[in-house]
Parts: C-alpha cells; sequence; structure tokens
C-alpha cells in the first residue's frame, strides 16, 4: 500500500506542476500582449530597453496580479522616497509597513518607472549601455541597487529568454504598424508620433474614429474626447489623432511663441498641431468662443 500511495504522489506531482507552469506562461503571456506597446513607448522615450521595463513589470507585479499591482497601480515596487509627494500605500516588504507609491493608472506607474531610473544618478551608468544589452542592464540594476534579491539580475535574465521579450528591444514606434511581428502578433498598422508628451497618429483614407479605437486600443468615446471632437466628426485624411487626453498646455520651450495662421487652419486644427486643449487656446488670446481665424493671425501658444 506504501508504495501504491508514493507512485500515486508523484504522479498527481507530475500532472500538477505542467499545469502550474502553464497557468503562469498564459497568465505571463497575457500581460505583455496587454503592456508590451507601453514598454516601446517607454523605450524610445527615455532609452530603457523594453525587455527590462516588461521583465521587471512582471516580476515586481506578479503579472500585474500583486496588491501593489492591482490596488496600487504600482507594477515596479516603487516606494515613495523622500521626494514623492503624491498618495501611498502600507505594504510588508523588506520591513513591515513599508510605504509605496500609489498611481491613477497602470501608464503612470511604467512613466513614472522610466523617470525613476532616469533621474536618479546611481543608475546613470545604465545608460551607457546599448539597449540590446539586457544582460548588461539586468546586473546594472542589481549592482545600483534596485533590488535586495540576491538573483534579481538572473531572474530578470531568464523572464526575458523565456518570453523572447529581447525582441521588442528591436523595435520602435514605427515598428508598431502594418503587418504582423514574431508569433503572429499584431501591431498597429498606422505609425506613431509623439508631441507635447502625448503618442498620436495621421488619419489615412478610409480611417474613422471607430477603426482608430479598435487598433489603438482605445474606446471611440474616449479618442473623441481626448481629441475634442463630437460624436459627428468625420475623420478626413491628415487629421491628427491622439490616443490620450491633451496636455492642458503646449510644450514649456513654447512659451510666449505664436503660431501664424495658415490658409484652412482652424483653432481647433492648431491646438491638434500643438497638442494642446483648445479651450486653453481661447482663454490665454482672450477669445471669444465665435471666433473665427483669419490667414496672417498670431494665435500665443502659452503664456
Amino acid at each position: 500500500m506504501l508504495k501504491f500511495f508514493g507512485r500515486t504522489f508523484f504522479a498527481v506531482l507530475l500532472v500538477l506542476i505542467p499545469l502550474k507552469s502553464l497557468a503562469q506562461a498564459e497568465l505571463y503571456n497575457s500581460y505583455i500582449t496587454k503592456y508590451k506597446a507601453m514598454a516601446v513607448e517607454q523605450m524610445v522615450k527615455y532609452k530603457i530597453p523594453a525587455s527590462i521595463t516588461l521583465a521587471q513589470a512582471l516580476l515586481e507585479s506578479r503579472a500585474g496580479t500583486s496588491r501593489l499591482a492591482v490596488e496600487g497601480k504600482n507594477h515596479f515596487g516603487i516606494k515613495c522616497g523622500s521626494s514623492w509627494k503624491g498618495p501611498y500605500m502600507l505594504v510588508n516588504d523588506d520591513a513591515p509597513n513599508e510605504h509605496f507609491r500609489v498611481y491613477s493608472s497602470v501608464r503612470d506607474s511604467y512613466k513614472d518607472h522610466s523617470e525613476f531610473l532616469t533621474v536618479n544618478q546611481r543608475y546613470a551608468g545604465l545608460f551607457r549601455l546599448k539597449l540590446q544589452d539586457y544582460k548588461g542592464w539586468a546586473y546594472g540594476l542589481k549592482s545600483a541597487g534596485y533590488a535586495t534579491n540576491p538573483r534579481y539580475a538572473q531572474i530578470l535574465i531568464q523572464l526575458i529568454e523565456d518570453y523572447d521579450l529581447s525582441k521588442y528591444d528591436r523595435m520602435s514606434l514605427n515598428n508598431l504598424k502594418s503587418g504582423r511581428g514574431d508569433n503572429n502578433e499584431v501591431y498597429f498598422r498606422h505609425e506613431v508620433h509623439m508631441c507635447n508628451d502625448n503618442f498620436y497618429t495621421i488619419a489615412c483614407e478610409g480611417d474613422t474614429y471607430r477603426s482608430l479605437s479598435k487598433e489603438m486600443g482605445v474606446s471611440e468615446r474616449r479618442l473623441r474626447k481626448y481629441n475634442e471632437v463630437d460624436k459627428s466628426y468625420q475623420l478626413v485624411p491628415g487629421d491628427i489623432v491622439y490616443f490620450e487626453k491633451k496636455e492642458k498646455y503646449a510644450d514649456k520651450r513654447l512659451k510666449g511663441y505664436h503660431h501664424r495662421v495658415q490658409e484652412g487652419e482652424s483653432l481647433h486644427m492648431i491646438s491638434q498641431i500643438y497638442g494642446m486643449r483648445l479651450s486653453t487656446l481661447y482663454k490665454i488670446n482672450q477669445l471669444p468662443y465665435d471666433y473665427v481665424p483669419s490667414v496672417g493671425d498670431l494665435i500665443l501658444l502659452r503664456k
């Protein structure tokens, strides 16, 4: 009987282990599919390998399932520190009740992770490495003190290699367009650009807000809201379409700068060109809401 139970026990183990591994792989692949474009966006802007960003997020957030990720939208385990002035939550980590940052969105978490590495001098040496040197980045993060786990670098490298994350290090925003990539993954059909810390594309013949919403993974209602158009407006080729809510003001470098109105330009079109809200243009230029710009008019972009 002992032998029988022993064989049964080991047989159950052999069944359970692969099932657990398959479940984890499915969870991890789902997370990667959801956030790979966000990681590439951060790489383009901040020069941090997308593979490193994804591997850290997978590890630190347990593929988005940790309490910190679910309740605080903190996917990188970043603690408050003396510079953090935002909300926080208490989590037991290296010590009981440590203060961790809380974000309003996962995108804010990804952005803060990039800025955290960029502004902290102890990580400065990492930015001298090539984007494709994920091993150098992994060991560099551990050496700089990002995590206390002695195997932190090896774990990141293992994740990158197990899930082929290094392929995202060879991408650019323009790679997130037509066709299919490795493993038959679909990327953006349109080229992606950046203006005033926001991503946008240019509408082509046949595009609608509905078709772009499906491609970009943003609801049509939100796309129209972000781009300040009502539900009756139909896209025309050349229209700028932002993926997120525009900044209130134009870029700081445009302080005191005026835009000279060209033939066919509306105030809304000018707000799209500079990635700023239409209401701000009316306000800072003290314009009535029935104002129609004339060719040659000067429109202040930022006070």
